[in-house]
C-alpha cells in the first residue's frame, strides 16, 4: 500500500521528551494513535467482506463437504507459508541451525497438504478441480488460491503488506489495552475527586449546621439570661413595692395610734 510521506514528525529526541512527560501527567495521545490505527484496520476489513462476497457470486457453490477440505488445503498452506516466511527471515539474520528446523517443519507439513489435496481431489469432479479456488486473507483481505506454490506463499506470508498489518492489529490491540486502563484509571480519579469533593461538602454543610447550632444555641441562652434577669428585676421590684406598701401601712398605723392617744390626753384633762 503506497500511503506516501508521512506528515508527521519521527524524531527520536521528541519520542524521549514525550515518554519523560507522559510520566508527569497523561497526555493521552494513544487514543489518537488508536483511533488512526483503527481506521487502517476498518479499511482492511471492509475490502475482506466484499472480497468474500464477490468470491461467493463468482466461485462454483460446493457442499458443507468439499468446502471444509478445501478450508483445511488453506490452512496447511497458510502454514507452509509462514514457516517459510520465518525461514528465510532466520536465514537472513545469520542463524541458519534455526533455519534449518523450520524447514524441516516445513516438509513435515507439506505432507499433510499432499494428503489434504488428494481427499479435495476424490471429493469432487476433475473438471471443478482444476478450478482454481481462492480464499482471502484474513489479515491483509489479499487473495490466496488453492494451488498456490511454496514461492508465491512465501511471498506472500513474508511480504511487507501481510507483514505490516500484521504489526498494525499487535500495535492496536496493544493501544486498546493500554487506552482501556489509562481510561479507567482516570474514571477512578475523577470518581476519588468527586467523593472527596462530597466529603468536603458534607463536612462544610456539618461545620455551619454546629455552627447555625452554635448561634441558635446562644441566642437561646441570651433570650433566657434576660428572661432571668427580667424576672429578678420584676421580682425586686414587686419586693419593693411590697416594702413601700408595708412602710406606709405601718406608718399610717403609728400615726393614727398617736393620734388616738393625744385625743385621749385631751379628753382625760377636760375631765379633770
Amino acid at each position: 500500500m503506497d500511503l506516501g510521506e508521512c506528515t508527521k514528525i519521527h524524531d527520536l529526541a521528541l519520542r524521549a521528551d514525550y515518554e519523560i512527560a507522559s510520566k508527569e501527567r497523561e497526555l493521552f495521545f494513544e487514543l489518537d494513535a488508536m483511533d488512526h490505527l483503527e481506521s487502517f484496520i476498518a479499511e482492511c476489513d471492509r475490502r475482506t467482506e466484499l472480497a468474500k462476497k464477490r468470491l461467493a457470486e463468482t466461485q462454483e457453490e460446493i457442499s458443507a463437504e468439499v468446502s471444509a477440505k478445501a478450508e483445511k488445503v488453506h490452512e496447511l498452506n497458510e502454514e507452509i507459508g509462514k514457516l517459510l516466511a520465518k525461514a528465510e527471515q532466520l536465514g537472513a539474520e545469520g542463524n541458519v541451525d534455526e533455519s534449518q528446523k523450520i524447514l524441516t517443519e516445513v516438509e513435515k507439513v507439506r505432507a499433510k497438504k499432499k494428503e489434504a489435496e488428494e481427499e479435495y481431489r476424490n471429493s469432487m469432479p476433475a473438471s471443478s478441480f482444476q478450478q482454481q479456488k481462492l480464499r482471502v486473507c484474513e489479515v491483509c483481505s489479499a487473495y490466496l488460491g488453492l494451488h498456490d506454490n511454496d514461492r508465491r506463499l512465501a511471498d506472500h506470508f513474508g511480504g511487507k503488506l501481510h507483514l505490516g498489518f500484521i504489526q498494525i492489529r499487535e500495535k492496536l490491540d496493544q493501544l486498546r489495552k493500554t487506552v482501556a486502563e489509562k481510561q479507567e484509571k482516570r474514571n477512578q480519579d475523577r470518581l476519588r475527586r468527586r467523593e472527596e469533593r462530597e466529603r468536603e461538602e458534607r463536612l462544610s454543610r456539618r461545620s455551619a449546621s454546629r455552627t447555625r447550632d452554635r448561634r441558635r444555641s446562644r441566642s437561646r441562652e441570651r433570650r433566657r439570661r434576660r428572661s432571668r434577669s427580667a424576672s429578678r428585676e420584676r421580682r425586686k421590684s414587686s419586693r419593693s413595692r411590697s416594702r413601700d406598701r408595708h412602710r406606709r401601712h405601718r406608718s399610717r398605723s403609728r400615726s393614727h395610734s398617736r393620734g388616738h392617744r393625744r385625743v385621749s390626753r385631751d379628753r382625760s384633762a377636760k375631765y379633770k
